[in-house]
């Protein structure tokens, strides 16, 4: 029996989440819920599951992993406010169900440095396939790591074409059913790009050696290729809830969680190189990653304002990416990082965005 906290219950990942928990009872006790304001619907669940520990915001939701023994600490908060929860989880020695990707991507060194081997499980589908590929083989035998990418709504477009892309198309994503801020994400391929720097500073493995394809069918989430020229692909139906229960109980699988392939069907899965010439957010965040320090920081603070800009009709669709660009390369990182660099990093970043949305928009 593992005691769970969900942080973020109220979002998709912890709805989910709660179905796994609540289909398999001999397995798991939900003992905390947090989300970030929906106090309703939280009272809802802690009712339904008889939670005592409930909280709001990113803060509580710190205090909350401390306070209460749990085994595993999903967190699934939305954006760079879950650093604190994901920190307190390392610090107070819980497995950290991974999927608030931010929080790793902006925390960096501050998040590996605090954390145990082993300690953080993912629960992104895609670093969920790379973690049960990788026990296929030793570490010093992977030559690279293949993250795949649904190409999302303008798979084949020109970066021409891209300019005149309306927010409604953004958001029609092919595969899956997200927010606004990671659709979006999905179409500029920003959402690759930070998955890029989560996979290397998950896995230790080289900017260079993660790869990027496209894979529009969504069946395989990512692949190792070890030494020998093997390669160990982890796929199935896009399903959640299939990492978010291996996140809960890693290495340990869950039997009807999720549905299988049906192998008696005939189907055609296919593979294309991503064209950086129209999304060029992957190519930039290897820069950001090879940079380190404060710049993963800056480059996801720039694109929470610019998708913000585009949404409301101030920049086109390519102008997300351009603008992320230019707040990247005005950037000066601190000597050391801490949160309060961490913080102030941000600020600039997004204050250094509206300055030039706002010149955009005039223009």
């Amino acid at each position: 029996m593992r005691r769970v906290i969900v942080l973020g219950s109220t979002g998709s990942i912890g709805t989910q989440a709660l179905e796994v928990i609540r289909a398999n009872p001999r397995r798991f006790e939900l003992v905390g819920l947090a989300a970030g304001s929906n106090a309703e619907l939280v009272a809802e669940q802690a009712e339904l599951f008889q939670v005592e520990h409930t909280a709001l915001g990113a803060e509580e939701s710190a205090q909350l992993v401390r306070d209460v023994e749990a085994d595993v600490v999903l967190n699934a908060i939305t954006g760079s406010i879950g650093l604190g929860p994901t920190l307190a989880a390392l610090q107070a020695g819980r497995t950290l169900a991974l999927a608030n990707k931010e929080s790793l991507i902006v925390g960096g060194t501050l998040v590996t440095a605090a954390a145990e081997p082993g300690q953080i499980v993912p629960v992104d589908s895609e670093h969920s396939a790379i973690a049960q590929a990788l026990r296929a083989g030793e570490r010093s035998e992977v030559r690279r790591l293949v993250l795949t990418a649904s190409g999302g709504p303008f798979r084949g477009r020109s970066k021409e074409s891209l300019a005149s892309v309306t927010p409604e198309e953004a958001l029609a994503h092919p595969t899956w059913d997200m927010g606004r801020v990671v659709t979006t994400n999905s179409a500029t391929m920003v959402n690759k790009g930070l998955e890029v720097i989560e996979a290397h500073l998950l896995f230790g493995v080289e900017l260079d050696d993660i790869e990027v394809v496209v894979h529009p069918q969504s069946i395989v989430h990512s692949m190792v290729e070890f030494i020998d020229g093997s390669t160990i692909a982890q796929a199935s139906p896009p399903d959640m809830r299939l990492p978010i229960s291996l996140g809960l109980d890693w290495p340990h699988r869950i039997g009807g969680v999720g549905a299988p392939l049906d192998w008696s069907a005939a189907t055609s899965w296919t593979f294309e190189p991503l064209d950086d010439e129209a999304f060029p957010a992957v190519r930039l965040a290897k820069r950001v990653g090879r940079a380190g320090g404060t710049f993963p920081a800056v480059y996801n603070a720039a694109n929470e304002e610019a998708v913000d800009a585009f949404h409301e009709g101030r920049i086109p669709f390519t102008g997300i990416v351009e603008t992320v660009e230019r707040v990247v390369e005005a950037h000066e990182a601190p000597p050391a990082l801490t949160l309060e660099s961490l913080a102030e990093a941000e600020s600039w970043a997004r204050s250094r965005a509206q300055q030039l949305l706002g010149a955009a928009a005039e223009g």
